[in-house]
């Protein structure tokens, strides 16, 4: 539940920064003009997320008799959550990684790299592969597309306040905007709108450790994956990994030092076992 809350803050702390940037540069219209072309791109790629990402990791229907055991732990799953069965791709990817997508439970996909499928043991793979239905459960598709909705909205905002700077056309209600304002909007609320969308993220993380922790039926499986996960990616980094996708996977694929943890996708690796490890506690495990 705190990390749901967590979540309808950031994304109404969202909301509001851009009635904020609206107000500033064109009144009401302005941010109107924003979100409705946001959400017309944002929506695009939340319909055909399954078939962009899939595409860009030339990912490939798995088939149960190449993986009976992901098979088998994914019925078990399924069933435990009430979801119909996602479909199962395979990455070629000696870099172990995992992750979910698709619009809805009834299309969503999980894709599992060859490299994590080497990597760990069936009860490691099952907290995994829990963790993945628990972002499908969670809507996190959905969730994370109307986070990049309101931040793209405030970054267009945002950009048009630079413009207003240089042409001296940005006016609120009749009167000339601030300057001051517009220099401040143009620099930091894009930043905020960045941290606050990857804060998002992180938060869904959580929730889906959480989740997935007791879905495998032991937090610990989930928490031994993550160890060796944390290794395994440093040890044999994803390549072809994009920015604009890392957010999907079940440990970051791109590499950063300490500057760039500040904007990462992902909780620290460390936090989200030491949480598992405390939950397994709590159950007596």
């Amino acid at each position: 539940m705190n990390n749901i809350l967590k979540t309808t803050l950031l994304l109404t702390v969202l909301t509001l920064l851009l009635v904020f940037c609206g107000q500033m540069i064109g009144g009401r219209s302005g941010a109107t003009f924003a979100f409705v072309f946001a959400c017309v791109m944002n929506f695009g790629a939340y319909w055909m997320s399954d078939k962009i990402v899939l595409a860009l990791y030339r990912a490939k229907p798995l088939e149960e008799s190449d993986a009976p055991v992901v098979y088998e732990i994914m019925r078990e799953l399924s069933e435990k959550s009430r979801m119909p069965m996602p479909r199962i791709y395979l990455i070629p990817s000696n870099a172990p990684n995992a992750f979910a997508t698709g619009r809805n439970p009834r299309h969503a996909v999980v894709a599992v790299t060859e490299g994590i499928l080497k990597l760990l043991n069936a009860e490691e793979l099952k907290g995994v592969l829990a963790h993945e239905l628990a972002h499908v459960e969670h809507r996190d598709i959905l969730i994370s597309s109307i986070a990049a909705t309101l931040a793209g909205a405030i970054s267009m905002l945002a950009y048009s306040a630079r413009w207003a700077l240089v042409f001296g056309s940005g006016r609120r209600g009749g009167r000339d905007a601030n300057p001051i304002a517009l220099i401040l909007m143009a620099i930091l609320v894009p930043i905020a709108a960045s941290l606050i969308q990857l804060a998002v993220s992180r938060s869904r993380e959580y929730g889906a450790d959480e989740t997935g922790g007791d879905r495998c039926g032991n937090p610990l499986y989930l928490a031994s994956a993550l160890r060796k996960l944390e290794a395994g990616v440093k040890r044999v980094p994803m390549q072809e990994a994009q920015p604009a996708s890392a957010h999907l996977f079940i440990v970051n694929p791109l590499k950063g030092d300490a500057f760039t943890k500040l904007f990462s996708t992902h909780p620290p690796l460390e936090e989200r076992i030491a949480r598992l490890e405390a939950r397994a506690r709590s159950q007596g495990l």
